[in-house]
Order: C-alpha cells, then structure tokens, then sequence
C-alpha cells in the first residue's frame, strides 16, 4: 500500500471514527440517558463555559464547534497518538475494548476534572452527581466506538489486501 493511499486511510478512519463516535455520545447522554430517568450530558455548556473563562466573550456556536471539533479530532487523535501507542508498548495483546474502555475513563477524568474542574471552575468530576456517572458512561461509549472503527472498522488494517 503506498504512503498516500495509507495516510488517505488513515484520514477517512479518523473522521469515520471521531464522527460516529460523537453521535454515540451525544445519542446516550443526550437522548438515551434521560429518556430512561438519569441525568442528560450538556457537553456544549460545558464547551462554552470553557471557551469563556478562557477567552472572555465568545461568538454564539463557539462552545457546539468545540464540542463537534474536539469529539471529531481532538479525542479521536488522543486514543491514536498516546493511548494505543502505549498500549502497544505495554501489553501489546491487550484486546482492544479493554483499551478503548481505560481510554474512555482517561477521557472522562480528563473531561470532568481538568476541563470542567481546572478551568471552568466546575467542582471536581461536577460533585459526583446524576451526571458525573452519565458521563462517565458516555465517554466509554464514545471510547468503545472510536477505538472499534478504527481497529475494526473499514478502513483499518484488518481490511488490507
């Protein structure tokens, strides 16, 4: 496979993977989560709430960009460039849902403490409420997708000729 066809792969992987697994996230904790009585995941206020405290007055859609970019490319990247590299490093065997289920709680911890706690000035994991443990959920989902399309999926080296 040539390099160009290989990087092209590699682009439809990670906007396949990052795209559904946004919509599984969004699908769980947005619809399915308080459909069934729990908590609903409001990841575009926190995505504002961010995009504030940082920069000041933000442009109307800013934190809905953030949040479509970050589930997109941001996350999807991460589990490309650091989870499964280490992963592969360590315990090269390791099946890849376990991986993408330590990468997704990677992902919450990273989501609910440093985003919502360190710069938002949310409390920590946003007070172990309903929607701590929503989101806790969620980002394994979005994990458990993002690493299956990649790893599994149509354009993973699995379907290499």
């Amino acid at each position: 496979m040539t390099t160009q066809s290989n990087l092209s792969r590699q682009v439809w992987s990670v906007l396949l993977a990052g795209g559904l697994a946004t919509i599984a996230f969004d699908l769980f904790g947005q619809g399915l989560s308080p459909a069934f009585g729990f908590a609903r995941l409001a990841p575009v206020g926190l995505a504002t709430a961010t995009l504030k405290t940082i920069f000041g007055d933000i442009p109307k859609g800013a934190g809905d960009i953030m949040h479509i970019l970050t589930g997109m490319f941001v996350y999807t990247l991460g589990y490309l460039l650091v989870a499964r590299p280490i992963q592969r490093k360590l315990i090269p065997n390791l099946h890849w849902a376990i991986t993408a289920t330590v990468y997704g709680i990677g992902l919450w911890v990273f989501a609910l403490y440093f985003v919502a706690h360190l710069i938002a000035g949310n409390p920590p994991f946003l007070g172990f409420t309903g929607i701590t443990w929503v989101a806790f959920w969620g980002h394994i989902v979005y994990a458990l997708v993002v690493v299956y399309v990649i790893e599994r999926g149509p354009f993973s080296q699995k379907h290499e000729a």
